[in-house]
């Protein structure tokens, strides 16, 4: 490891205060209190089997999935994490079927900043032992500061975000994050608890062998999808390409990150808007993406250039290595034609 790589979160946060645009601080700050947040759910994560955190909460979330105990904690966690510190004005997370209004103490918030969150991506594969994650994504309110936050804070194109990341709770706990200037990775040393600089300016290779995708439902994807993964799976050029299917967002887009290749969500018979959510995982993903060199696209445009009309709105997603989301583009234009 090299002297760069023995830098720590916080200093590599002060180090580059001058990437955070028009920020006085604050967005430091909300970084860092992410960053707390993420250390307290991780030591929970680190515990399942031993106390009793594992398994469904009894809930039901505004999607109408099972709640897991760990979704329920990490999004309290979170919660508490950004309300207390009084950094912010207001929090959307995928648990919640509203958006969080945060006053200060004097009934209003001076704070430009909003976040929206998913606490616990892939909550379902810790009773396995499998790795999950958190996604945030920050924006600048529209609406004046110091009134209430208001939906129309949240409801922004993703390129108007001004800082996105997510953290990986797996083999070791990394925070990968970007504020428009290149993706850094950090790796948090359990015996100390700090996270470390160990994957400076990530990019993803334009090329990769790797596709990730839930095949069982392939009887209900579009033709373009099938005949691009017909295209991954032929014996020719280098090719075939491997499945690697995690089923969480976080860890399948980090691999991917790593070593090069897509990772496809599309609509279905059955789900026909696409099932991920445009505001907590597709757009802070997608800007990771594009700054690592990437792509990310709902099978047609942009993802960044979508604009929500609802705060849990769900869109097809197909996200990675440049050269091959391009391809899968290719084929999903072509049978539309």
């Amino acid at each position: 490891m090299d002297k760069l790589q023995y830098q720590t979160l916080g200093e590599f946060i002060i180090g580059n205060q001058d990437d955070f645009l028009y920020s006085s601080g604050e967005l430091s700050r909300l970084i860092n209190s992410i960053r707390l947040a993420a250390k307290t759910v991780n030591h929970k994560v680190n515990k399942a089997g031993l106390v009793d955190i594992v398994g469904a909460a009894g809930g039901i979330n505004n999607h109408g999935e099972d709640q897991q105990k760990l979704d329920v904690y990490a999004d309290q966690i979170f919660i508490k994490a950004l309300t207390n510190r009084q950094i912010v004005c207001g929090i959307a997370s995928e648990e919640n079927d509203d958006f969080i209004v945060v006053q200060g103490s004097d009934k209003s918030n001076q704070n430009k900043y909003v976040v929206l969150i998913d606490p616990l991506d892939g909550s379902s594969n810790i009773d396995v032992n499998v790795s999950v994650g958190t996604i945030f994504s920050i924006y600048t309110r529209v609406t004046p500061t110091g009134s209430p936050v208001q939906i129309e804070d949240f409801i922004q194109p993703g390129h108007r975000q001004v800082a996105a990341g997510y953290i990986v709770y797996g083999t070791s706990t990394m925070l990968v994050y970007t504020t428009g200037n290149g993706v850094n990775g950090f790796t948090l040393n359990p015996a100390i608890g700090t996270f470390y600089l160990s994957h400076p300016n990530m990019e993803i290779p334009a090329d990769g062998h790797i596709y990730s995708i839930n095949e069982g439902y392939y009887n209900h994807f579009s033709e373009g999808v099938k005949e691009y993964l017909k295209y991954c799976q032929e014996d020719e050029d280098d090719r075939p390409y491997t499945a690697r299917y995690i089923g969480s967002l976080v860890s399948d887009i980090h691999r991917n990150i790593l070593k090069g290749g897509i990772y496809i969500y599309p609509q279905t018979s059955k789900s026909p808007n696409g099932k991920l959510r445009l505001l907590y995982e597709c757009n802070p993903m997608a800007f990771l993406i594009e700054q690592a060199g990437g792509l990310a696209s709902d099978g047609h445009k942009r993802i960044m250039d979508i604009v929500p009309t609802e705060l849990h709105q769900r869109i097809p997603f197909f996200a990675g290595s440049k050269n091959m989301v391009e391809k899968a583009m290719y084929f999903l234009n072509k049978s539309v034609h």
